[in-house]
């Protein structure tokens, strides 16, 4: 059996999962001070549900880390960053408790100018000063030689010892030096309070004698282990819009074009499947307008969702952005866009009546019709979506996914349908397809498709071999393997290949997440010449592999 909990930021949603069938589904609110709770209770009636059957995997979906960063309550962080040269220092503003240092790597990994001690010992009184006890070091080329972040490390602690210091090649091996600084800057921030949580969720379980795989969903719509998370807890921001948009996959199962609006209590989030493929943002997830190194689906959230409340201020009717409670016809206080969407489309859910009732009473004090006021709303509603869809669409337009569609096609990209997720999507996703003019398609289960997509999805892990025969080196961007070659003058581009299989099944091996990499595939293949006056003198090679998001084997569906 599995189980996915998808902790939302209205409410939390569960499923256990066998054979095809989804044997139970709760929904409870979410406590958004006390997230581990929520998830605890949905985790606890599942277990309930399974009658003591064994549990293969669990998978989780959180917003601690979206939270944390979205509003602005990561602890205070300093950010060492040793750019060498090119950019002007001026080019980089992600924070104030930046500090320049000296020192150069370059792009093959030779250090051409050392750490200055003395400048990097001014920098920390400056930082212990401010009281910051967190430090990110982001030193250019460092994926090719982590010796001088290293080597900052080993100084900072020890004069410092309770210091936290986070170094950038160990988030993230990839190049462009500001994304990889940015990642860094943001794992630095969150780590101390993810551990935290994922410690207290992993007493959690094992006092509850469940012996299962436990996983987290990442914002590439992949899992990775709940002990592999802990040193990479920006990989599981925006896992909400991952786990609508895998969801949506997994309950639609086709080949077609489709947007997927998820419209939870709170917010709505957009995404696209290409093929039935999902999208990626090309350039990484954005936290606070940084592009950073984290892989993730191209989406926009936005803040109405069909809990949005209605008022009345300044004699006009505000829709939203705020969530007060439950919608009028399932126990709220006050009227909500689900409620205009009951009464005005005569969708008889949960307690019509008070739907009507309350939005009766809002719209005599607003001196209108209901109907008017109906009216008001629900073109309200459905014009922020279609103006947010079609921005989107400006977006995805740029991504090289969506432009190699329409080249494969020879023609422009066709939207098939629209796909709706949550709990208010029954009420809203087919009046929105019609006004856009495709089918829309809601689910059975579509209230608790984030859940379903948690707990079906197989981890993910992809990592790029570089090898440099004229230096004897390799260096692997995820798992900070680094090596030499047994006869660099015989390297070849298949030994290259071999050589990262290896590399990934070791990276695996360690995560505890080896039995998936059957799946894995190539997604890069290059090799350059270096000569030298007009000798060669040696190769690079760049070679990637992965095990790309997707369903787990025994995912086939599921049944109504």
């Amino acid at each position: 059996m599995l189980i996915g909990i998808d902790v939302g930021g209205t409410f939390t949603d569960g499923v256990l999962f066998d054979d095809g069938r989804i044997l139970a589904a709760v929904k409870k609110p979410t406590q958004t001070d006390n997230l581990q709770e929520s998830l605890l209770a949905v985790l606890d009636e599942l277990l309930a549900a399974a009658h003591g059957t064994d549990i293969n995997r669990v998978v989780l979906s959180t917003t601690l880390v979206t939270n944390l960063l979205a509003t602005g309550q990561g602890e205070p962080t300093a950010l060492f960053m040793v750019p060498g040269y090119g950019l002007p220092h001026r080019a980089y503003d992600l924070t104030a408790n930046i500090y320049f240092l000296q020192g150069a790597v370059d792009f093959r990994g030779r250090i051409i100018e050392k750490i200055d001690t003395n400048q990097l010992f001014v920098a920390l009184q400056d930082v212990q000063h401010k009281g910051i006890k967190r430090i990110a070091v982001a030193c250019k080329f460092s994926n090719r030689n982590q010796s001088l972040e290293q080597q900052i490390r080993d100084e900072i602690m020890k004069i410092d010892p309770e210091m936290q210091v986070t170094i950038s090649a160990e988030v993230s091996g990839k190049l462009n030096f500001p994304r990889r600084a940015a990642t860094t800057y943001f794992t630095a921030m969150t780590m101390p309070e993810w551990k935290r949580f994922a410690n207290r969720i992993e007493q959690a379980l094992e006092a509850r004698n469940l012996d299962a795989e436990i996983h987290i969903l990442k914002a590439d719509g992949g899992t990775m282990p709940l002990a592999a998370s802990l040193s990479n807890p920006c990989e599981t921001i925006f896992s909400g819009p991952a786990a609508s948009t895998m969801g949506a996959t997994a309950l639609s199962r086709d080949r077609l074009n489709s947007v997927v609006v998820d419209i939870g209590g709170t917010t709505t989030d957009i995404s696209l499947l290409i093929s039935g493929e999902p999208l990626y943002a090309s350039k990484g997830a954005r936290i606070d307008k940084h592009f950073t190194h984290i892989n993730a689906f191209a989406v926009r959230s936005i803040a109405l969702g069909g809990d949005s409340v209605i008022r009345c201020r300044d004699n006009s009717i505000r829709v939203g952005p705020m969530r007060i409670g439950a919608a009028a016809c399932f126990g709220g206080d006050e009227p909500t866009v689900t409620d205009v969407f009951n009464v005005y489309h005569e969708l008889k859910v949960g307690d019509w009546n008070r739907s009507r009732e309350l939005l009766t009473t809002l719209a005599e004090s607003s001196q209108m019709s209901l109907q008017s006021l109906c009216f008001f709303v629900v073109e309200t509603v459905m014009e922020r979506l279609k103006r947010s869809i079609s921005d989107m669409f400006t977006e995805w337009e740029n991504e090289p996914a969506y432009k190699v569609w329409e080249v494969v096609h020879r023609r422009k990209f066709q939207l098939d349908r629209i796909i709706g997720i949550g709990a208010a999507a029954h009420a809203i996703v087919p009046i929105l397809a019609a006004e856009i003019g495709v089918p829309g398609f809601v689910h059975h289960y579509a209230p608790v498709a984030n859940a379903l997509g948690a707990a079906v999805v197989r981890p993910t892990l992809a990592l790029q071999l570089h090898v440099d025969t004229a230096s004897n080196l390799y260096t692997v961007d995820s798992g900070g393997l680094t090596g030499t070659l047994p006869d660099p003058r015989k390297f070849q581009l298949t030994d290259a290949k071999v050589l990262a299989i290896s590399c990934l099944e070791e990276v695996s091996r360690a995560r505890g997440i080896d039995k998936y990499t059957v799946n894995a595939s190539f997604f890069m293949e290059e090799q350059f010449n270096m000569i030298r006056g007009w000798d060669r003198v040696g190769k690079i090679f760049e070679v990637g592999i992965q095990v790309a998001p997707g369903f787990i084997e025994e995912y086939q569906g599921v049944s109504e």
